[in-house]
């Protein structure tokens, strides 16, 4: 069993199995232990938010660059053996801005910096050798790109870069400054842009969420995410607010279309969600009529599962975090968008007065602070031909989801994702990132009333011919594994979470709590791994500043996958 199952009674852990899929036929065990713990302000115990946000690994020299936004450089640690490696320097960007990205390939650091004077204004993509020692004065090549480089990713081949410049306005509001979103294409031998992708000429369908009236479309898509199709030839772009997933053909440097993600109706048997802080229930995860969420993810990532069967093993799937991100407050900012349920009747951004909700919303009786009250819901989404709010769509979709290609839903995990967390840390079930306590008593439900867990990271890696998901969770920390090798039909493996819950607040906040706010997660596979013969997990954590580096061993079962 993994280390959450181990640390439930058997008859709990035999049913979270059946719930959630565990495998009828043995496959691949895996075993993950952390091993090795970097602290980007040097030791334990001087926590450093923004110290630990991206990692990218360069197998060849065994070192790991992670992005330190707070002191506006990137971070190289060296893996040096199985339980030990050590900081060995900076690359210093803050002489334009700060570090968004990092990504590594065929010896080449590629790093997404913003522009410090303005993200508004024209952000840039700095280049290093992976094997750099004069951090001082490193040789370092800088491409121009578009607003706000939030994401970055080589091709498979390492020979080109695709930027996602996220083009964020400064503020909300009349005389706002807001770029439009793009994605920047690089070749890297000429260090060139060969195309920058803007979204204002496609014609979008109409479940494309476009939310800041005033706004041209290209300035309100905002690209947040990148990953490559396996061949190299397509990229998936996650476009967060827009709640939609465009497409690029990579050979053509063409935009070929935008798929609307649509809802996830939380009516149904499987969807249910904790939506209230204030409840009095623990782990109360149940399905509300009138209540859908917007997927809105935020990383992706793509592979092609082999198998048999039409189309297995040809078609690229992808997996997204469904994060959820708003926009600011309605009822306080003039461009905002999220509101509490029961205070819809204070919004006042785009002009509004208020907001009226329909007759049949009102006949749910769901603004109480036990129900749907205190759940952050969009103030731009569920209004039927009268302008009353007619339906309510949260942010996010407490869940990780997989799509085709065709940008068709396949999979998705529901409500997998706090069933889990609430039967592995009841007492800390959807506790925030930065604090363990409420009052003296255990942090539990801080989440609910806004996003849950908070999905934010996705890696697909394989492993004796399995695919395995990993998937980080912000909130309450740690990461979940599946078997996705059948898109269909995945499976829970395990929970790991490497957070000291027994630490008060103020260990907490000195940094004295373990790994909190995963922002990023990523494998080493075992022949690329400075631990030999053993994979390696690498997780980034931006809240406590910490880079933990996890031991993974698989062990093979006697029995085989029925599709095999």
């Amino acid at each position: 069993m993994g280390p959450l199952l181990d640390r439930l009674p058997l008859w709990l852990a035999a049913g979270l199995c059946a719930t959630l899929g565990a495998p009828a036929y043995a496959v691949p065990t895996l075993d993950i232990t952390p091993v090795w713990t970097n602290w980007a302000s040097g030791t334990e115990g001087t926590e450093l938010e923004g110290g630990a946000e991206i990692v990218a690994i360069d197998a060849a020299s065994n070192r790991a660059f992670v992005t330190n936004s707070e002191n506006e450089t990137v971070d190289v640690l060296v893996l040096t053996g199985p339980d030990e490696g050590s900081y060995v320097g900076s690359f210093d960007v803050s002489s334009f801005g700060a570090p968004n990205s990092v990504a590594v390939s065929n010896g080449k650091v590629a790093i997404a910096v913003e522009n410090g004077g303005s993200k508004q204004d024209l952000g840039q993509v700095w280049f290093f050798d992976a094997n750099e020692t004069d951090f001082a004065a490193p040789s370092v090549s800088t491409v121009e790109v578009g607003a706000l480089p939030d994401m970055l990713t080589f091709t498979p081949d390492g020979g080109t870069v695709l930027v996602a410049n996220e083009g964020e306005p400064d503020f909300y509001g009349a005389g706002s400054t807001d770029p439009e979103g793009s994605v920047s294409i690089i070749e890297v031998a000429s260090m060139t842009v060969s195309a920058q992708i803007g979204f204002g000429a496609v014609a979008l369908d109409p479940l494309v969420r476009i939310s800041s009236p005033g706004a041209t479309q290209a300035q309100d898509i905002e690209p947040e995410y990148i990953s490559v199709s396996p061949d190299g030839s397509t990229a998936f772009v996650t476009l967060q607010e827009n709640n939609a997933v465009a497409v690029i053909d990579i050979a053509s440097n063409t935009l070929t279309r935008v798929d609307a993600l649509g809802y996830k109706d939380h009516s149904l048997d499987g969807n249910g969600l904790d939506a209230s802080n204030r409840d009095d229930i623990d782990g109360n995860i149940q399905t509300y009529e009138g209540l859908f969420g917007l997927y809105m993810p935020d990383a992706i990532d793509c592979y092609k599962p082999r198998g048999k069967g039409k189309g297995k093993g040809k078609k690229t799937y992808c997996i997204t975090a469904n994060e959820g991100d708003d926009r600011g407050d309605a009822d306080e900012d003039a461009r905002g968008d999220a509101i509490r349920f029961k205070d819809i009747e204070d919004v006042i951004s785009f002009g509004r007065s208020g907001i009226e909700v329909s007759d049949a919303l009102a006949a749910m009786d769901l603004g109480a602070d036990e129900a749907l009250g205190r759940l952050n819901i969009s103030s731009i989404d569920g209004f039927d031909g009268d302008g009353k709010l007619d339906q309510l769509y949260s942010y996010g979709a407490r869940s990780f989801t997989i799509w085709d290609e065709d940008g068709e839903i396949v999979w998705d995990s529901g409500d997998a994702l706090e069933q889990i967390t609430a039967a592995a840390f009841p007492a800390y079930f959807n506790a925030s990132n930065d604090a363990n306590e409420d009052d003296g008593k255990p942090a539990i439900d801080d989440r609910s009333d806004n996003k849950g867990p908070e999905p934010e990271a996705v890696t697909i890696t394989k492993i004796r011919g399995e695919h395995y998901a990993f998937i980080g969770l912000e909130r309450i920390g740690g990461f979940v594994v599946y078997n996705v090798s059948d898109p269909e039909n995945p499976e829970f493996v395990l929970y790991e979470n490497n957070r000291d819950f027994s630490a008060d607040n103020v260990m907490v906040e000195a940094g004295m709590a373990g790994d909190l706010g995963p922002e990023s997660i990523l494998v080493i596979d075992k022949k690329d791994s400075p631990l030999k013969g053993t994979a390696l997990v690498v997780v980034a954590n931006e809240v406590s500043g910490s880079t933990t580096i996890y031991a993974l061993n698989a062990k093979t079962g006697k029995g085989k996958r029925k599709d095999k």
